[in-house]
């Protein structure tokens, strides 16, 4: 049987002693990191969230003591009293290093069977089992330390808003639904069989209404949920710190939050964040970067050379600008050593993967020149390719065609990110953030055979496009602005619409009918009746924006327990099938398909 705490309290944690303490009587807890047994002298390395603490056990221990030592095994859960003194062998890779505990009493609170992974930093095991045993994987110091980070930036994003005028209010989590964007979770009601509940894919009709409702400032750390495919830095459950103001236009709304970036990245980081952000059009974004979420820390900007292949008959090129498309290129400097042909043909089947078609290049080096493009170019064409893009000897010039300028932007723009992580033009702890402005309203959905909302439906077109909402949707702007943080969107919002008749236009441009947009948003609508006032917001993703802070390549890498790429949680394998009776009393039917249990799903 194990031992209890019956007549001890914690004193201490194990990382919080120093020299200071050397000659205090105290009492620490945690878990066996390790046990050296040297025959008459034994260590323990403790461990707790705080850091790692050596127990010590000698000659001069009660002989209960040192033989309860000599059976500890990595995990047991401990409890030990003793006196804090120097060691005699320093280790400088710890905090604690140069202290022990010589240890009066020990108490095996807890056995533990061998773990199936080691707990440290540098386990090297799939993160497959780590989610399996996901409760042992917290324990791992960078686990821990990540969850801890997490609540540092949730209490400082509370006392900030708190600071600046904001309440904090809670908005329901069972909702109704309003499909405009991505898929909704339903829960069925038990009461009113055949009707559903929504889970929430974020506050925003809600928060709306609270600015009707004069309260001027609100914020809240929202749990959301979008039922969609999966990628790195994507849930389908996800928290949200989200806000909305009243009686604001843009410059308000970013003001306020460029202080909140720059509070927390202090506060949490250390790190001074330059204010005012740049702002770059999202038109400018998409040329210069190809992305909507530009990664300013390193160069390699694209380059427009469609103007320079007019009348180019390379049918490449010529097919692609005649369907009205584009011809980009890059220039990845001094490249050309790290860019074996195999490695291009690598990135050519990246670029793939966004659509096109294939990838154009040129490589120059010291002892030749190699092309696949430029023999079907005249003199003319292929020198001014190479002055638009500064080619030199050591370059490679790496070029993308299609009919579809979407295309070119969505492939060069990935392959730009993707050779900035490989050839190091990232420089680690480097942060750059940005405003990306100036949005489309709307985007044409191939899918749906319709306009769709850019961002929501409730976000205000620019006040000298108002006519382009149903006369020309496809270069109507909107009053939105996203934030980007080292190539990821980190929070966006906008100024929204509180004119009923102009939410009531924007319903029809996306396609609903005044009969259909009172069905599903009427009381949003009535309620505009009532007096709105001007209003705008944002939310920031937590998830990710803690994963940016610590530069960690996945969200699953700060949420305490993540699903993976299936949306299943491999640790308590859901999601799972109920008891017939439950969806009895839900007046529910299932259509049994054959499909892999949730521990068999892939990450």
């Amino acid at each position: 049987m194990a031992d209890t705490m019956q007549g001890l309290r914690r004193t201490h944690y194990c990382g919080t002693l120093t020299e200071s303490d050397t000659g205090r009587e105290v009492v620490v807890c945690g878990w066996c990191q390790k046990a050296r047994d040297l025959g008459n002298l034994i260590f323990i390395d403790l461990r707790d969230r705080s850091g790692i603490l050596q127990l010590a056990f000698d000659d001069g221990s009660d002989r209960a003591v040192f033989e309860k030592a000599a059976g500890v095994r990595a995990e047991y859960v401990l409890m030990a009293k003793g006196v804090v003194r120097a060691r005699e062998s320093v280790n400088e890779d710890l905090p604690t290093g140069r202290i022990e505990v010589f240890v009066t009493e020990l108490r095996v609170l807890a056995k533990s069977q061998t773990p199936p992974f080691e707990i440290t930093d540098k386990t090297n095991v799939k993160e497959e089992l780590r989610l399996r045993y996901r409760y042992l994987d917290l324990r791992r110091p960078e686990m821990q330390q990540a969850m801890m980070m997490r609540h540092r930036i949730v209490k400082i994003a509370r006392d900030y808003y708190d600071q600046n005028g904001f309440l904090e209010i809670e908005t329901p989590v069972l909702i109704k639904s309003t499909p405009e964007g991505a898929r909704d979770y339903l829960v069925p009601s038990r009461v009113h069989p055949g009707s559903f509940y929504a889970l929430p894919q974020s506050p925003q009709l809600y928060k709306q209404l609270l600015m009707l409702s004069g309260y001027d400032r609100y914020m809240q750390i929202a749990r959301c949920f979008r039922d969609e495919d999966l990628r790195a830095d994507r849930q389908p459950e996800f928290t949200q710190i989200d806000l909305e103001m009243s009686f604001v236009e843009e410059e308000d709304v970013m003001a306020v939050n460029e202080g909140f970036m720059k509070t927390v990245f202090r506060e949490a980081l250390g790190v001074e964040l330059p204010t005012p952000f740049l702002r770059m059009p999202y038109r400018e974004a998409m040329e210069r970067f190809g992305s909507d979420k530009p990664d300013l820390r390193f160069g390699m900007e694209l380059q427009n050379l469609s103007g320079l292949l007019a009348g180019c008959e390379f049918k490449v090129f010529a097919g692609a600008l005649a369907a009205g498309g584009r011809v980009m290129g890059l220039n990845a400097k001094g490249a050309a050593a790290a860019l074996t042909r195999k490695e291009i043909d690598k990135l050519t089947e990246l670029v793939k993967t966004y659509g096109a078609k294939g990838l154009a290049f040129t490589r120059l080096t010291a002892d030749a020149e190699s092309s696949s493009y430029e023999k079907f170019l005249t003199g003319e064409e292929k020198s001014a390719i190479r002055t638009q893009l500064g080619a030199e000897t050591g370059d490679v010039l790496l070029l993308v065609a299609d009919a579809k300028p979407d295309v070119v932007f969505t492939a060069l723009g990935s392959l730009r990110c993707h050779l900035g992580e490989k050839l190091g033009l990232i420089r680690p702890g480097d942060f750059k953030a940005l405003w990306v402005t100036d949005f489309p309203l709307f985007e044409y959905s191939e899918e749906e055979g319709r306009y769709v909302a850019k961002h929501h439906p409730f976000t205000c077109p620019k006040l000298d496009e108002l006519d382009k909402v149903e006369n020309d949707p496809a270069h109507a702007l909107a009053r939105a602005y996203d934030m980007v943080l080292n190539g990821c969107e980190v929070g966006g919002g906008s100024i929204r619409i509180n004119d009923p008749d102009l939410q009531r236009r924007m319903f029809r441009a996306l396609g609903f009918s005044d009969e259909e947009a009172q069905e599903r948003f009427g009381f949003l609508i009535n309620a505009f009746q009532y007096g709105a006032p001007p209003h705008g917001g944002m939310a920031y993703g937590l998830d990710r924006l803690v994963m940016l802070m610590l530069q960690k390549e996945s969200i699953r890498d700060v949420i305490a327990f993540p699903k993976v790429a299936s949306a299943a949680e491999l640790m308590t394998m859901c999601p799972a099938p109920v008891e017939p009776k439950a969806l009895e009393e839900l007046a529910i039917a299932v259509t049994r398909r054959e499909e892999p249990a949730a521990g068999e799903e892939t990450i």
